[in-house]
């Protein structure tokens, strides 16, 4: 989807791409395609290589790569400033001052509530690490020639996946190899109810894995979806009369969206305990 601030400011190469579609004579479905293909898909740069000759296979790096490679390296970069802040006595630099409180609530009030802070402890730097991915990765959606990398579907899945990793390996780890999947079967149950019950609970973690891919990407896409339909329609009617209003909903819905920034790095990563929570503490 198309990055909505940059669509907002009507940034060269969206303004380029919707006049270029609306004077060859094109429906408003194609106007708005060519703006997503000039915002959000289009390569930063293109490596035109394909393993084993699978066509299907571009390893381009798009601005959904870069996106991504920016978000990680902030992570990186301000909690090392964190820990460096915090290892010198009575320092309380601005770097501290800013991400501490985002990592306490996250510990105080998501993991240690959920898991105990036993386990909570062992595996916060993977939900710290999850939660502050997500948060950065849709904020940097906000910011002007740039495109939320939370927006692609691919993206959201290989979060999810992250999350599915983490409930089999970390329920293996603390149950054990053949206990984890054998308590996926509540105990007591009838022999012949079994061979049911086991492939539903093995299906049923796909699907919370699913359902949080899902609502992570519909959640972030709905809004860019928004404002780019308020924009588009400058392009179609080319109206003064309709820019106005249409750039003046266009940043309400942007406001609403950094709220639905913070809120789905929240969500996800809260299901993602909880997830784990079940795999590691089958009796709960």
């Amino acid at each position: 989807m198309a990055n909505l601030l940059f669509a907002a400011t009507e940034s060269t190469h969206a303004a380029e791409a919707g006049e270029h579609a609306a004077a060859a004579g094109h429906d408003a479905g194609e106007i708005m395609h060519h703006l997503i293909e000039h915002v959000y898909d289009h390569p930063v740069l293109h490596i035109g290589w394909h393993p084993f000759g699978w066509e299907w296979l571009d390893l381009s790096i798009t601005k959904l790569t870069l996106m991504m490679w920016i978000a990680a390296a902030l992570i990186f970069i301000l909690f090392r400033l964190l820990a460096a802040g915090q290892q010198k006595k009575g320092a309380r630099g601005r770097y501290v001052n800013f991400l501490e409180p985002f990592v306490i609530y996250v510990r105080d009030q998501m993991v240690y509530p959920t898991m105990g802070p036993k386990l909570g402890r062992k595996y916060l730097p993977f939900f710290l690490t999850q939660f502050f991915f997500i948060l950065f990765a849709n904020l940097l959606g906000m910011i002007p020639m740039m495109s939320a990398a939370t927006g692609n579907i691919a993206v959201c899945g290989s979060l999810a996946f992250t999350t599915l990793a983490a409930i089999i390996v970390m329920g293996m780890v603390e149950q054990g190899l053949f206990t984890f999947w054998k308590n996926l079967v509540p105990s007591g149950m009838p022999v012949w109810l079994i061979p049911l019950l086991f492939p539903i609970e093995v299906v049923s973690i796909f699907i919370k894995c699913f359902a949080l891919t899902i609502r992570l990407f519909a959640n972030m896409t709905a809004g860019h979806i928004v404002i780019l339909t308020f924009i588009g329609l400058i392009f179609i009617f080319q109206s003064y009369f309709v820019a106005v209003p249409s750039i003046s909903f266009a940043l309400f819905i942007y406001m609403l969206e950094i709220f639905v920034a913070f809120l789905q790095a929240f969500i996800f990563t809260m299901l993602s305990i909880i997830f784990v929570h079940m795999a590691v503490h089958p009796e709960h």
